[in-house]
């Protein structure tokens, strides 16, 4: 009897699990999740903006600093070859559609250079390290 009712349950049960499955997101692929440009991943063409502007700015901020005349022209130099080394990595890593790694890794490297752009202004110097 218990054999019957078994038997005759297991088809109903999956008959309902069926739509469950349907709605279940697919497996990730073998080398993970890609998280490109055009996908509407974690990096959408909102971030990828936000981190071309700060470089944007960065620069605008070291030629304003320059004009003002907070920071020597040798000075300057040395930050806009920072700013370019950014900017090439950002062209490097956008190839392929950044990653989390790549956005936190720039983000970092703008925080880097704009803090020895803070320090340039401050010290009153006008000469690089």
């Amino acid at each position: 009897m218990k054999k019957l009712i078994l038997a005759a349950l297991i088809p109903a049960t999956m008959g309902l699990a069926a739509p469950a499955f349907a709605q279940m997101p697919p497996p990730p692929p073998p080398g993970g999740w890609h998280h490109g440009p055009g996908d509407g991943g974690w990096m959408n063409p909102q971030r990828n903006d936000a981190i071309r502007r700060d470089i944007d700015g960065l620069s605008m901020a070291i030629d304003r600093s320059q004009q003002n005349r907070t920071i020597s022209y040798r000075e300057a130099n040395g930050l806009r070859r920072d700013v370019y080394g950014i900017k090439r990595a950002y062209r490097i890593a956008a190839r392929n559609g950044l990653s989390r790694q790549d956005v936190h890794d720039l983000a970092r490297r703008v925080n880097v250079v704009r803090m020895k752009l803070h320090m340039e202004r401050a010290d009153w110097d006008r000469d690089r390290w």
